[in-house]
């Protein structure tokens, strides 16, 4: 029987904040000297996993648990401070920002406000045609705008709509959005965090049928 290719592993992964405060917050009297004191939070512990090529894999817990930043440390949007994270059997867990770029259009996150993780300064349009043209997916600007639209009714939206900015779209549009621009550079690996919690249960339905 015939084994499917391991695209993700994640190994014994941890990722540690250290909080920032003031200069008096930080200090404190130990021993009769003034000590500086480093507040950790340890967000994710020691978690491996594997994701296999085809396979939905669903990471679920209570909020505040880690998944997100999980997530956002599988697709190295931060570094781990400890733990490997191999894409196709490569360690991209300390890769540079250059070293990064080829993994980049192959691993895709959709958030779960698409508010925030939408650019407001730029039209729709542009928000999906520039991973196709950064990454050489689309070889002139008319060849991105013509994915672009297709793109775009994939996911339900109507091609007079792809000169409008974020805000003016609803929530549940802005998702769509969300799902189009992801979806831009046909990626191997499509990271969701909770990306059907802020939208009505008809589009959340469509969303889920893609």
């Amino acid at each position: 029987m015939e084994t499917s290719e391991t695209l993700i592993e994640v190994k014994n992964v941890c990722q540690e904040f250290h909080l920032t405060k003031g200069l008096l917050q930080s200090l404190r009297f130990e021993k009769g000297k003034l000590v500086k004191e480093d507040k950790v939070v340890h967000a994710v512990n020691d978690v491996s996993f594997e994701i296999k090529k085809g396979e939905v894999f669903s990471l679920v817990g209570e909020s505040g648990c880690g998944k997100s930043t999980t997530a956002r440390t599988v697709i190295r949007l931060l570094e781990p401070t400890s733990g490997q994270v191999l894409y196709k059997g490569k360690d991209i867990s300390h890769l540079g920002p250059n070293e990064l770029l080829p993994y980049r259009k192959s691993m895709q996150m959709i958030f779960q406000d698409p508010y925030a993780s939408l650019n407001p300064r730029q039209r729709v349009a542009d928000i999906i045609m520039e991973p196709l043209l950064f990454h050489g997916i689309a070889k002139t600007k008319e060849e991105a705008r013509e994915r672009c639209m297709s793109i775009l009714a994939r996911v339900g939206l109507r091609p007079e709509q792809a000169g409008r900015y974020p805000h003016q779209f609803s929530g549940g549009q802005r998702q769509r959005v969300a799902f189009a621009r992801a979806l831009a550079p046909n990626p191997q690996v499509l990271l969701l965090d909770e990306p059907f919690a802020a939208i009505d249960a008809k589009v959340r339905k469509e969303l889920r049928n893609w």
